[in-house]
């Protein structure tokens, strides 16, 4: 059973931004960075502690991005991508207390997903903590999406990952691991790879903003 046990966050925010050609990490939105959003919204969730993996401009990130409770990682190798991003952070963030049988659960969350919100966290870790799994995954309108909860019984297949996949291979793999949690009507994992993608990000935050009820 999931019980207390505790709860990393990880929040992947490594990348170059190729599509974008310029720091994506640092793109305004809203009047603030746009991995500001991220972080702050990781902060607010019912995780123990908050790790955001770092690689391309960290330098500038760690300058201008307000981390809230995050705690920086630079990860050397990020250029491998980003499945090898999240083994080397796994690996190099420390276990809780030091001891023990380590973090019952990782979320992860990537950080060019501006709109996901706290909420959807939440709503992940309480389906874990009612025993889904290994696996939890945001849902939106049926459409499985990020972030994602990993138990502790598939961490070390994650601190196995290379290349630029992600997980995405190793649950394509495994389906039966994974329980879809809908959150549709929480927020939304709206990529911004480029200025089209900031744009309607722009556009769904103001619309927010606008109606906060909604």
């Amino acid at each position: 059973m999931a019980g207390s046990d505790p709860v990393l966050g990880l929040v992947l925010a490594a990348g170059r931004a190729s599509r974008m050609g310029r720091s994506k990490q640092l793109a305004e939105l809203g009047g603030r960075p746009l991995l500001e959003h991220v972080l702050a919204a990781m902060s607010a969730t019912p995780v123990d502690e908050l790790v955001v993996a770092l690689g391309a401009y960290a330098d500038e990130v760690l300058a201008r991005v307000d981390l809230h409770r995050a705690r920086p990682l630079v990860v050397a190798g990020w250029e491998e991508g980003m499945g090898r991003v999240l083994a080397l952070a796994l690996a190099a963030t420390p276990q809780p207390g030091g001891a023990g049988d380590g973090w019952g659960a990782v979320v992860i969350a990537l950080g060019d997903q501006p709109l996901v919100g706290t909420a959807v966290v939440g709503r992940l870790v309480d389906a874990w903590r009612r025993g889904a799994g290994p696996v939890v995954s945001a849902a939106y309108h049926g459409r499985i999406g990020h972030p994602k909860l990993f138990d502790r019984a598939v961490l070390d297949r994650l601190r196995g990952l290379a290349g630029d996949e992600g997980a995405r291979g190793l649950l394509a793999g495994h389906p039966e691991w994974v329980a879809a949690v809908e959150v549709g009507r929480l927020g939304s994992d709206l990529d911004v790879d480029d200025e089209a993608g900031l744009a309607r990000a722009a556009d769904v935050l103001a619309a927010r903003r606008a109606s906060p009820s909604k």
